[in-house]
């Protein structure tokens, strides 16, 4: 099973801020649904709580990862570790899960992955979470894809794929 992290990333790596995006960027989310449409994803409680609890991704599941033993995830899975997560998408026949944040589980997950789909959007913002350096001697860029800004979309940005080295 192929794990990809997939992410809307400024230049200075910001991701969001009180558990929010910092930009509306509709071809971004156009991207991410086609990208993400059929999978299952894993992200952290506070990006479900924040994103997706009470509007679920449509044509998927949500496998939520805590350390609360208690917590109960009404459109998904919940588990406990990222290995439990993994176990679970391939238990479930996935063939690429995606990870979509926030920036802890971005950081954990980044030494399993095999793909990174970016968004870079070009515009230095303030964040609180951020996502990991990528180091270039680990990962080989295979596609980029060049937008200037418009008038749906306040900054220029690029869709960027890299594969592990």
């Amino acid at each position: 099973m192929l794990i990809t992290l997939i992410a809307a990333v400024a230049d200075n790596r910001a991701i969001g801020k009180d558990n929010a995006l910092a930009w509306d960027m509709p071809a971004d989310r156009e991207f991410f649904m086609n990208e993400i449409r059929g999978h299952d994803v894993v992200m952290g409680r506070r990006t479900y709580e924040s994103h997706h609890e009470e509007d679920p991704i449509p044509y998927r599941k949500a496998i939520v990862v805590t350390r609360q033993t208690d917590y109960s995830a009404k459109a998904g899975f919940v588990c406990h570790s990222l290995e439990e997560a993994y176990n679970l998408g391939r238990q479930r026949g996935e063939e690429e899960l995606f990870i979509l944040g926030g920036g802890g589980i971005y950081e954990m997950a980044i030494q399993d992955a095999d793909r990174l789909i970016i968004t870079e959007i070009h515009t230095t913002i303030e964040g609180d979470a951020f996502f990991p350096a990528i180091n270039l001697e680990e990962w080989t860029e295979v596609s980029r894809k060049s937008f200037p800004a418009d008038s749906q979309h306040r900054f220029p940005y690029e869709f960027v794929r890299y594969e592990r080295s």
